[in-house]
């Protein structure tokens, strides 16, 4: 919204120095500034509320006598809220609000929050024990997948006209000019890709700062790529495929990332607030979705490795228990328990040191995910 305005004030009235809110690096650092401050005002009023309501966190049984997680019962949750205020507000505020790609990336984020909103309230509002049924969650990311993949797949003309050549297509990490066609497949992949990363992302939610961290560290890299690919001159020498309109998609990423410093002020150890699924689900979404709108779905594994992992660590241990029980009679765990954060958790090792770890292994997968644009 401010993008219009100024732009209006600009070329009515012309005043000096004001067309600096036509350039995407400036609004993107203040969406980034937006954010970070938003978070700082709202979080301590909605974290006193929440206390207020006693809307708390339920221990998990399992992990009662590991770590200091005992202590974590009654921590107030649906942090997401604020992580979710900050980051919308802010890209609504800055971003060029008549861009498809940010219609959808909003959409996604906002539609994955409030099916975790839902599954929230009926968890610590309606005490109901598992929350929203699985495959009613399902249902409600299937949905969202659908809608974006099929606008993506129906309608590429509200890209640009270039875009209609390359919609069901994707880059090939480490491979110059190549790319793979999902054809008619697209929309089924991409649903998967949706669903699959916003349950990631939800997984990883298990320690105090984890996810919020890892995808701040994320979308801090796919800022730089959503640069590059809206930038026809970095684009062309960086040889990767050139998005027209795709740079709005920086402003989102650096709300993010803003939004991200400013929740993980209150979600580091020991945390004040978790984020509930009405933040990891939204998080996820919008991990999933900018990796489509940027053709970049391959980088997926790469740049959220660590949610790649954790998932990969929970498929193992169910399939693991299944065949042993299947074949011994008594089923026996690989892991002492996932997702695999637990696992070192109850190895003896401090939950802080996990997640600085983690937030180690992070960036190391940001620093090789950018040089798949140069290694080739």
């Amino acid at each position: 919204m401010i993008y219009y305005l100024a732009h209006y004030i600009n070329s009515v009235f012309n005043p000096p120095g004001f067309g600096i809110f036509q350039y995407l690096t400036f609004r993107s650092a203040a969406a980034a500034i937006t954010a970070l401050f938003i978070s700082f005002f709202i979080g301590p009023k909605i974290i006193r509320m929440l206390q207020k309501k006693q809307i708390g966190e339920q221990a998990k049984a399992e992990l009662q006598n590991t770590g200091n997680h005992a202590s974590k019962k009654g921590t107030p949750t649906m942090g997401g809220l604020i992580v979710l205020t900050a980051l919308l507000l802010p890209t609504l505020l800055w971003a060029d609000i008549g861009n498809i790609y940010v219609w959808l990336i909003v959409f996604a984020t906002a539609a994955l929050g409030a099916v975790g909103f839902l599954d929230d309230y009926l968890k610590v509002i309606k005490k109901l024990p598992k929350g929203l049924i699985g495959r009613y969650k399902i249902v409600g990311q299937i949905f969202v997948g659908l809608i974006l993949s099929s606008t993506i797949y129906f309608f590429p003309e509200l890209f640009s006209t270039s875009f209609e050549k390359i919609h069901t297509l994707t880059t090939v990490p480490f491979a110059k000019n190549v790319y793979f066609d999902f054809g008619i497949l697209y929309i089924p992949v991409i649903i998967f890709i949706m669903t699959a990363t916003s349950n990631a992302v939800n997984l990883t939610d298990g320690l105090d700062g984890l996810a919020i961290g890892t995808t701040g560290i994320a979308f801090l890299t796919l800022a730089v790529i959503a640069y590059f690919t809206g930038n026809s001159i970095f684009s062309q020498y960086l040889n990767i495929v050139y998005l027209q309109g795709s740079g709005e998609l920086v402003v989102f990423c650096a709300a993010l990332v803003g939004a991200a410093l400013g929740f993980l002020w209150f979600n580091s150890y020991p945390a004040q607030i978790f984020m509930g699924d009405t933040g990891s689900l939204a998080l996820g979404g919008a991990l999933g979705a900018m990796c489509i709108l940027l053709k970049k779905e391959f980088l997926l594994p790469i740049i959220g490795g660590v949610f790649f992992a954790e998932t990969l660590s929970v498929i193992i241990q169910v399939s693991y228990f299944k065949w042993t029980k299947k074949k011994y009679g008594e089923g026996k765990r690989l892991f002492k328990m996932s997702p695999i954060h637990h696992h070192f958790e109850k190895s003896g090792i401090h939950e802080s040191k996990i997640v600085v770890r983690f937030y180690i292994i992070a960036v190391l997968l940001a620093i090789i995910t950018m040089t798949t644009f140069k290694v080739r």
